[in-house]
């Protein structure tokens, strides 16, 4: 990954959203700025068997993040048709990085993809800003 900076801890905010607890800046973001998705690395056929387990990041054909402990605040980054934020991944790891400066107050969101979308959100109904219409 380039040289960017980290997003400082006390610039995050953990805080209600419309789908459930949501990731918001209380300073701004800039544009580039990062948030490491941590967790334990366990091979993907044990993420395979843990049904219900909603902070599980792939990350390729052998491996996936259990993001679940709440020290990984980037879990709480939820998915948005049209994210300010993007995963990139780098080897093991997995960073949120912001596509645009974010303003205070603002949520931080990515597109989880379209298999994730499928399965998970589609059926209950996507409520990000694009599919509410506000």
């Amino acid at each position: 990954m380039r040289r960017t900076v980290p997003i400082p801890k006390k610039s995050l905010t953990v805080r209600r959203s419309k789908s459930g607890l949501g990731l918001f800046a209380t300073k701004p973001i800039r544009k580039g700025m990062f948030i490491e998705y941590t967790g334990k690395i366990i091979p993907n056929e044990k993420a395979d068997t843990m049904n219900g387990a909603r902070y599980l990041f792939e990350i390729n054909s052998k491996w996936t993040i259990d993001g679940t402990g709440r020290s990984n605040l980037a879990r709480y980054v939820n998915h948005s048709c049209i994210p300010n934020c993007e995963s990139v991944l780098n080897g093991k790891k997995v960073y949120i990085k912001a596509k645009k400066n974010i303003r205070a107050g603002e949520q931080l969101t990515y597109d989880y993809g379209r298999e994730y979308f499928d399965e998970f959100i589609k059926p209950k109904g996507c409520v990000c800003k694009k599919c509410l219409g506000t």
